[in-house]
């Protein structure tokens, strides 16, 4: 299967994904620890997909995405965004307002605290 194979699969079959560098548990890059911290702390239930592990996977989201840098966030299949997008849109609820119209499930509370903590 070819890694664009591979990435359409994962993507699809789960309703959010994380492209990172190292896993939810332990990320290897500040940029990732940041979209995998809002995503543990929210509470939301997602696939990581660690791309240091496949040159192949990593080279094949930033082509599939047309999106040059890592994390990258899928949620319902789609591009939603990396690092700096995803922390924009957390701060501003825009997350809380699309993981809720995409039927994804998550800790209000927990948004909540990280816009108190960042305002």
């Amino acid at each position: 299967m070819s890694a664009e194979d591979q990435i359409k699969q994962t993507v699809e079959k789960n309703d959010v994904v994380l492209y990172m560098k190292g896993t939810k548990t332990m990320p290897q890059c500040g940029f990732s620890s940041r979209v995998a911290g809002v995503l543990n702390y929210m509470g939301v239930e997602y696939a990581d997909v660690n791309v240091l592990e496949d040159d192949a996977i990593r080279q094949g989201i930033k082509d599939y995405s047309d999106w040059p840098t890592i994390p990258q966030l899928y949620v319902k299949g789609e591009f939603v965004g990396g690092c700096d997008i995803i922390t924009e849109m957390t701060l501003s609820g825009e997350l809380d307002t699309l993981l809720e119209s995409k039927g994804v499930g998550f800790d209000r509370e927990a948004a909540e605290k990280i816009r108190e903590a960042n305002a």
